[in-house]
């Protein structure tokens, strides 16, 4: 084997090792989470429904999915923390050791600002949308009757796509690292981030204003604080390359003078 395919090699058996790892933490994850899915389960049921209103199972097989689909977001969630430490164990001998300390911070910034979105989501959007379709249905003279595999399909569309746009800080970070974007972009498309929020919460929101407002506010303080760590990298970068400059002038003068 030569010298050039020889790390390539190496490259790769550590990339297997890690993507074993990763995957049995979701497997260990997996079984734990379903023998406590169906707790988690009365957990969601009684909080976000309550005690007192029944649902049902439209199909045979309705319990075993939403069964299936808890364990499955639980172990999830779980083993992202290893994914991204993994992710950054691989990466990080090709970085400098200041990189190596950035790049230290995604994966707990990554993962706390995912289960905020998941906690804003379910406590604060959820319950929301839901009173505005009882509300509804009153108005309409229509009797609920809940759909077990429904009920739990829709809360997840909610509040996953919450747990991902909360991401928005990190992965402004990662392409401004990479100088994809830049502060200036972000200052020019301000207008526009904001009427795409405003959408997105009127299209995650009931259609009441407070409900929108209430959305809209946290993705467009989420996009002002991305705006801020844009700048803050920037600025490292900018000192970055001056410093790096700095050293290949020196370079330069000790092998002219040597």
């Amino acid at each position: 084997m030569n010298e050039e395919t020889q790390p390539l090699t190496e490259h790769l058996t550590e990339l297997r090792r890690r993507i074993i790892w990763v995957l049995l933490t979701f497997l260990v994850s997996l079984i734990v989470s379903f023998v406590y899915a169906t707790d988690l389960f009365e957990f969601i049921k009684n909080d976000a429904i309550g005690s007192n209103v029944k649902i049902y199972a439209f199909n045979p097989g309705d319990p075993l999915m939403v069964y299936v689909q808890i364990a499955m977001i639980c172990s999830m969630i779980f083993t992202l923390p290893v994914v991204l430490y993994h992710i950054w164990q691989f990466v990080k001998p090709g970085l400098r050791s200041h990189e190596q300390k950035n790049a230290g911070l995604y994966i707990p910034a990554s993962f706390f600002l995912f289960l905020g979105g998941l906690a804003f989501g379910y406590y604060v959007v959820f319950p929301m949308l839901y009173q505005f379709m009882v509300n509804l249905a009153k108005q309409m003279n229509v009797i609920e009757q809940y759909g077990v595999y429904q009920y739990f399909d829709f809360m997840v569309n909610v509040i996953v796509p919450m747990a991902l746009l909360f991401e928005l800080p990190v992965v402004v970070l990662f392409l401004t690292r990479l100088k994809l974007i830049t502060p200036s972009l972000l200052h020019k498309i301000r207008r526009v981030a904001y009427f795409a929020m405003v959408v997105i919460s009127t299209l995650i929101a009931p259609p009441t204003i407070i409900a929108n407002i209430v959305i809209a506010i946290p993705l467009i303080v989420l996009y002002e604080i991305s705006v801020f760590i844009s700048i803050w990298q920037y600025r490292r970068l900018e000192a970055e390359e001056k410093s790096w400059e700095g050293e290949e002038i020196q370079d330069d003068h000790s092998e002219s003078s040597s």
